[in-house]
């Protein structure tokens, strides 16, 4: 009777998790935000308790608090303002060398497709007013003023469960003793055991995205490559996307990188340098400086971000991580699952 019970709840747990995916895919326009709010939360809980400690009264920790994002907000749209600047200023002797550069590149793909640009207009000219083409890119016009006013919903919603989550309207720690553990010590255990390794995750992935990005706007101004803030500003930005992000702006700042530099040897070594930087903080660095927080294995991390990016887009290949720490410390805590949380390490 024992084992029929077992195999009806693996059999459960079997349905129960494509359910669950399915759910979390479905309202993701609440559970992200909500997952975002829960990190957000655990980041400024310790500063929270200290402002308590010192005698300040909740309301006016939150208030802190949320200045403090509005301040963060306000930093990166001057940044992003900035780039924006150095884009749009671009000289005629740029955008002639990058014309020829790029009609070099491009005149066999417009070739194959049958694009012929007419006298006086430009290759990019000639692929925008190509009628296929121009359909695909002004069609998704409302598709992105829609990811646009889903972005600005889902930040409000963010903020506001964040601030309900630091004004202790729902305390994590006993949703965690009432849904998944009996006990109050080890939901109490697990709970900061998690708080101090997101935390942890949280300011080192900041700080090192941060040195990246500089790294690479350094790079870019030693080898008098255009836009320098906006290629630190991406570089950054897509860092937080584990593994896949550091490739990803690698080889998109080399290609536009062979659009300017005309030696081979001098493209060879600004590819190595812009390599070096990711190497330096996001294979050395980062594994050092976390030490024995998350021990996750990579073949786990690839799932993850396979599994979260599809369930969440974007959102999730970000938060893939975290989750996959949260959901393995979850199950170190039981004989059952134990098992499973030392094979993702």
């Amino acid at each position: 009777m024992e084992k029929e019970l077992k195999q009806i709840k693996k059999l459960l747990i079997l349905f129960m998790v494509p359910f669950a995916l399915y759910l979390l895919n479905l309202l993701k326009i609440i559970f992200i935000p909500l997952v975002f709010a829960l990190f957000g939360a655990l980041l400024f809980m310790p500063l929270m308790r200290w402002l308590n400690k010192k005698g300040v009264h909740n309301v006016f920790g939150i208030l802190i608090v949320i200045a403090i994002i509005l301040g963060g907000l306000k930093i990166s749209y001057e940044v992003i303002a900035l780039s924006g600047k150095e884009l749009t200023s671009a000289g005629a002797d740029f955008r002639e060398k990058f014309d020829t550069k790029l009609h070099v590149i491009i005149e066999p793909v417009m070739n194959l497709a049958g694009i012929h640009p007419e006298e006086g207009q430009s290759d990019i000219g000639a692929i925008m007013n190509n009628e296929q083409i121009s359909a695909n890119l002004f069609g998704n016009v409302g598709d992105t003023l829609n990811f646009t006013r889903k972005f600005i919903s889902m930040l409000l919603m963010t903020i506001f469960f964040m601030v309900l989550l630091l004004a202790g309207s729902m305390d994590m720690q006993k949703v965690m003793q009432l849904l998944i553990f009996k006990k109050q010590f080890a939901s109490v255990k697990t709970f900061m055991q998690v708080e101090k390794d997101i935390l942890k995750f949280i300011v080192v992935k900041f700080l090192l995205s941060l040195f990246t990005g500089i790294g690479f706007s350094i790079a870019c101004y030693a080898f008098d490559v255009s836009f320098p803030i906006f290629w630190g500003l991406f570089a950054f930005a897509i860092n937080f996307i584990q593994m896949i992000g550091s490739v990803i702006s690698v080889v998109v700042l080399s290609a536009f990188a062979l659009v300017e530099i005309d030696n081979t040897g001098t493209l060879l070594f600004f590819a190595l340098s812009i390599t070096g930087v990711q190497v330096l903080f996001g294979a050395i660095l980062e594994p050092i400086l976390m030490g024995k927080s998350f021990q996750i294995n990579t073949i786990t991390v690839l799932i993850m971000l396979a599994l979260w990016g599809f369930i969440w887009g974007i959102p999730g290949l970000i938060l893939s991580i975290p989750i996959t720490a949260l959901l393995k410390k979850i199950m170190e805590q039981f004989p059952g699952t134990a098992v499973y949380a030392r094979i993702m390490s």
